[in-house]
């Protein structure tokens, strides 16, 4: 009987003591000034999401009752846990020391926390600030994108974390030098073809190493021819004419001797295309071979053409680029817009 009665009293002790402890929490009673090391919580504690963080309060022996609280909610009176949370745990509960750690920390455990103690039936308080820190996350970027040659585009990166992570963006070329954007928007007007490649995003804030993140910028233009060789051979032999052509998406060549298209298979004549490049090879060289030919370059944002000779040796080659001479090919215009027609 004594033993059940003892037990309700010391229960409540506790119950008037926290309730002191709350009471003095919300009215904000301080520790006085002639109290000024007691009791005595650490300064703020910071630490990052997912780590465990200590709470450490320094009493003595006037000490009869002691508490940690959050906000409201007490967490531990004395030995006792209060709260139902299993990352609160009691560390120490010493003359000198009173300490719980909370694991797994998590952003909402982030705010203030007090350690209340009771001498002499005066409640005291000392209050600490957890601190949250979480790692840089980027949770929205803009998808790969295709455009045009001279339209505008516009790319988003959005980072959250604790402290708010700095954005900037760069572009990964080795023309490029700096940062292009330090914000979490790119905004680029009338965009040209040496833009074009990967922007990458970084947010960081010293939490943990910035985390990257990459979008793929693809601009189209339409064809270019930027080298058109002839070539001088001998009857008999093999010559070879190539004609070069930037573009995106990759160009498609045709070559052409006057009104004709020289097609794959011919006797002796091999047409070789790869994606930026064509070559017209002539394994027998006769004469009937010598002349003007015209390699075409298109794809679907236009097309153009330049003119190639093959010649005789002490012959004089010409060559001229069809984008400043379109007189002198008018003749494949009707040819070009019915094969673009039936392709596209």
């Amino acid at each position: 009987m004594k033993t059940i009665q003892a037990k309700m009293h010391n229960s409540i002790s506790w119950a008037i003591f926290t309730g002191l402890a709350a009471l003095c929490l919300f009215q904000g009673v301080p520790v006085r000034s002639g109290d000024a090391t007691f009791p005595k919580a650490m300064d703020n504690v910071t630490v990052r999401q997912g780590e465990s963080a200590t709470l450490r309060c320094t009493i003595d022996n006037r000490v009869t009752r002691v508490a940690w609280l959050n906000r409201s909610t007490i967490l531990y009176a004395g030995n006792d846990k209060w709260c139902l949370d299993p990352r609160v745990v009691l560390l120490s509960n010493t003359q000198t020391q009173y300490s719980i750690e909370i694991q797994n920390v998590d952003v909402y455990d982030e705010g203030p926390y007090t350690c209340s103690v009771q001498t002499d039936n005066h409640p005291k308080t000392s209050r600490v600030h957890l601190i949250v820190q979480v790692s840089p996350k980027i949770v929205e970027i803009s998808s790969d994108i295709s455009i045009n040659e001279g339209n505008n585009i516009s790319l988003t990166c959005i980072a959250t974390g604790r402290p708010e992570p700095t954005v900037t963006w760069r572009h990964i070329s080795p023309k490029a030098v700096g940062f292009v954007s330090e914000d979490e928007y790119l905004e680029i007007q009338g965009i040209t073809r040496e833009q074009s490649g990967e922007y990458e995003c970084s947010a960081s804030n010293d939490v943990a190493a910035p985390v990257v993140r990459r979008v793929k910028v693809t601009v189209n233009y339409p064809p270019y021819i930027s080298e058109a060789k002839g070539t001088g051979v001998p009857v008999g032999q093999k010559g070879t004419l190539q004609c070069e052509a930037s573009a995106v998406p990759s160009a498609e060549f045709q070559w052409f001797k006057d009104d004709k298209r020289l097609v794959e298979g011919k006797k002796g004549v091999k047409v070789e295309n790869r994606p930026f490049l064509s070559r017209l090879t002539f394994f027998n060289v006769s004469e009937h071979d010598y002349g003007n030919y015209t390699c075409v370059a298109s794809n679907k944002l236009g097309h153009t053409n330049a003119s190639i000779m093959l010649f005789g040796p002490g012959a004089v080659s010409e060559v001229n680029n069809g984008t400043s001479r379109r007189a002198g090919c008018i003749w494949l215009l009707p040819l070009l817009v019915l094969h673009l027609l039936l392709k596209f």
